[in-house]
This record gives structure tokens, sequence and C-alpha cells, in this order.
């Protein structure tokens, strides 16, 4: 019978090191050609982790994000085009309003794609004028039109060229304006550069794309409409798909890799999950350009109780890089501290995926309630009954039969405020352990990475001990 170890049967053994400053040490990773991560975190996608907010702020915290599939496709669509708008140099097609919109439909519109400024153009997309939030915050009357609130053409600084950060800058800090609108000869509108996005665009640890608007993700399952859902997210300008279902390990899963790589070649594929050698091998034979690997660890899965089925994700994360060769692996929960992270890594990992550890912030999805005296935020497995029922609700999947739950329903996560101040959290602690471990990248853990197994007082011998704590 196979031993199967997680991230508490093990410690790291310290080597000697050369690095002078844990700041030298470089936590970024590629993916896939297309896929540069700066910090190897990727958010879960669950429905209480990662919607469009968490995925931004991911994206400018040098991770990724994976919008959930429990929606539907418009839903799922709409998330990805708000990450894609968040942060552009140059807006290429900036959302452009009538001149006859009433202030109501322009709220209806910033609340719709989460924006302030919007460009009032004819039917020949001549621009007319600017309109942003200051011109229209203190107006009460909702009837009033965009072209009594916007700041007529003739008072616009605009430039008759696409410019570079340098001249942007210089603009900016000349006339002291916020928004430069980018037209041709005849007035119709190329493009818009706004100060905030400039401002965010000097953000170097940013994950962007060759255009530089931030990289996000979307989730995909394997039955109903997937395909369609696939099409509609990469006409949306998804920077990567990934394929969402517990065992992934099927025939069917291993169609879909082929399906979707036939259609979409060119965009890069996540596939799992899955906790062995085989499982790694055969979805990499199917076309899958990155591997997720995890059965069962996650905080709200009880795949493992109810099942009796998984390997240790230690174990498991091992076994998936002795079959992947050169293609990357996710290790997708069970991570409950920066030194899990670490270890995870160490054993082959690419990057690591969270769920529970980016849960409860700001940016994840639901709201902040007391319970028990506590700030608190819903937490739920995404294989659980209420979410699959709520799947049901949102996408045309027809299942044969209702599966048995296998996840937490209503789960609580204690409120943690930024996911920034998170990640900054477990950077350091990463960052922490490659110095121990003298490696100064993800490729130099691989080859230094030596793992000691403890037994359950060497355990209890890494916890905090002899101590008492003020409550």
């Amino acid at each position: 019978m196979n031993e199967g170890l997680t991230f508490d049967d093990v410690l790291l053994i310290p080597k000697v090191s050369k690095i002078n400053s844990r700041k030298d040490i470089d936590l970024s990773i590629k993916l896939h050609s297309k896929i540069n991560l700066n910090l190897p975190i990727i958010s879960s996608p669950m429905d209480t982790v990662t919607e469009s907010e968490m995925s931004i702020s991911m994206a400018r915290n040098g991770g990724l994000g994976i919008i959930h599939r429990f929606c539907s496709i418009e839903e799922q669509v709409k998330q990805v085009k708000r990450v894609k708008r968040a942060e552009n140099y140059l807006i290429e097609n900036p959302i452009c309003i009538s001149p006859q919109a009433t202030l109501k439909e322009i709220k209806n519109k910033s609340i719709e794609y989460d924006f302030e400024t919007f460009l009032v153009v004819d039917e020949n997309k001549k621009l007319l004028g600017l309109i942003s939030k200051r011109d229209y915050f203190l107006e009460e009357n909702e009837n009033k039109k965009a072209f009594q609130l916007m700041t007529p053409f003739e008072k616009l600084i605009v430039s008759y060229k696409k410019i570079s950060l340098a001249e942007a800058k210089n603009i900016f800090r000349k006339y002291k304006i916020e928004k430069i609108p980018i037209i041709d000869k005849n007035r119709k509108i190329v493009g818009l550069i706004t100060f905030r996005d400039f401002k965010n665009s000097l953000n170097k640890k940013a994950s962007r794309d060759k255009n530089g608007k931030l990289l996000v993700g979307a989730a995909i399952g394997i039955r109903g409409d997937y395909l369609e859902r696939a099409k509609e997210l990469v006409r949306a300008g998804v920077d990567i798909l990934c394929i969402d279902v517990a065992h992934g390990h099927l025939e069917k899963s291993i169609k879909t890799i082929k399906e979707i790589k036939k259609y979409f070649p060119d965009i890069p594929l996540i596939a799992g999950n899955i906790a062995t050698t085989e499982g790694a091998k055969d979805l990499i034979k199917a076309g899958a350009d990155i591997i997720k690997v995890g059965i069962g660890p996650g905080s709200a899965c009880t795949t493992r109780i109810i099942a009796g089925v998984g390997v240790p994700q230690l174990s498991a994360i091992i076994k998936a890089k002795s079959g992947s060769k050169n293609i990357p692996i996710i290790a997708d929960g069970g991570c409950r501290n920066s030194g899990d992270i670490v270890k995870a890594l160490a054993a082959g990992a690419s990057a690591v995926m969270l769920g529970s550890l980016l849960a409860g912030t700001d940016e994840s999805p639901g709201e902040i309630f007391y319970l028990k005296n506590k700030r608190v935020k819903a937490f739920r497995g995404m294989s659980s009954a209420e979410a699959y029922k709520n799947k049901l609700k949102s996408t045309n999947d027809n299942p044969e039969y209702e599966p048995i739950s296998e996840g937490i329903n209503y789960g609580f996560i204690e409120y943690k405020g930024s996911v920034k101040e998170v990640l900054t959290n477990l950077e350091k602690g990463i960052r922490s352990g490659f110095s121990y471990c003298g490696a100064i990248n993800i490729k130099e853990l691989w080859q230094r990475a030596e793992f000691i197994k403890i037994s359950d007082k060497g355990y209890k011998e890494s916890l905090p001990h002899t101590i008492n704590f003020l409550d």
C-alpha cells in the first residue's frame, strides 16, 4: 500500500543560502507563453471567492483570478469585460453615449460597466463632449440630458494621434486634466487615456496581456452550455480558460479538452482536477496546457469523507509532476498558510490556487455581516448542494441525476480586509521560505528543495507552545 503525505507531514530542510535580501527573490512564473505571473497565486473559481473585483486585485498584485461559472453566460462575460476594462493605458473602444442620454441612463451605465467617464458622440461617432462623475455627481434631476451636463468639445484637451506614456504624462502635468480623448482629423473616436489608467500602468508587478490590460481567466464545465460559454468568454477577451470539474480524469473531460483546443487552439487551457501521474499524462495528451491538481484537499470540500477518494495533496503534486514533463502544475486546495504554499511549490507546482485564504476579503463576493460579534462573509464548497442548485438556476446544465453534496453548504470566513494585504503577507512568507531553501526563484526551489517527514510530535513542536496567549 502506498503512503500519502500532505503539508503537515513534512518540513523543508534549510540549505546554505547566498541570498542577501529576500526582496531579490524572483517569484515570477511563466504558466504559458501568454500568461506570466509575478506572484504564483491564483484565486479559485468559487462563487464566494472570485468575480471581477477579486480578479482585478489578483492581477494588480501579480497573480490571476479565475471567474467562477456558477452564473449565466451573460453574467460571466460581463465579469470578464469588467476586468479587461479596469486598466487600459489606451482604451481603444471607450464607452460612448448619445447627447440625448438621460442622467438616469448614465448612472445605470456607470453601474453596469463599473466606469464613471463617458464620451458623448453623435450618430457618426463624432466627439461632442465628455462627461465624468464630477459633472453629474451632485445633479439631482435624473431627466437632464448628457449634452446639458457634459464638458463640450471646445473645452477638452484632445490628441489627434496616439501618444506615448511620456507624452501623456506631459499633457496630464501641463493641463492638470484627468482624461485625454484620442480622435482622428474628423473628430471620430480612436481611444481614451485616463489619468487613473496612466497611473496604474506604472505598476510593473501587475499581470498583463500584450496590450497592457489585466489578465483574467474564467471557468467552464464539461456539460450543458460549456462550448457556448467558452465561445462567448473568448469573444469577451478572456486570457485563459479553466475546465473546472471535481474529477478531471474522465473520458468526458478529456473529450472536452480536445474540443476546446480544436475551436480555440491559441487560448491557454487549464484542466483538472487530477491527483495521479496517469491523470496528468492523459490530460496533457488531450491538449491541456496546464494541469490542476487536487482531489478533496479544499477546506470546504468533503469528497474524501463522502466518497472515500483522494490523495493527500503533497503526494498528489509529486505524482502529477512526474507525469507532466514540462507542463506547469497548479496545486489546487489544501494551503492554509504561506508555509503550505512554499511546500506546494517545492514539490513541483508552478502556482497554487487558493479559496479560503482569499475568501472573507473586501474583494470576495458577498456582504459582510455579524455572527457572534464577529464580522464574517459567507463561504461554501462548489460541490455543495446549495452551489449545485444555484448552478442549475443560472446555467443550461441538464444533469442525468442529482449528485450527493461533497462540500460545505453554509460556512463563514472571518472578515480579513483587503486582498492586497492578504497577498502581501503571503508573499512575505513565501519569500522567507525560498530564502531558507537558498532558492532565488521557483526553478531553483524545485532543484534545491529537500523534504523531511516528521512525526506527530514533530508537528506539535512546529506550533507555538509553552506560552500563554492573551485574548
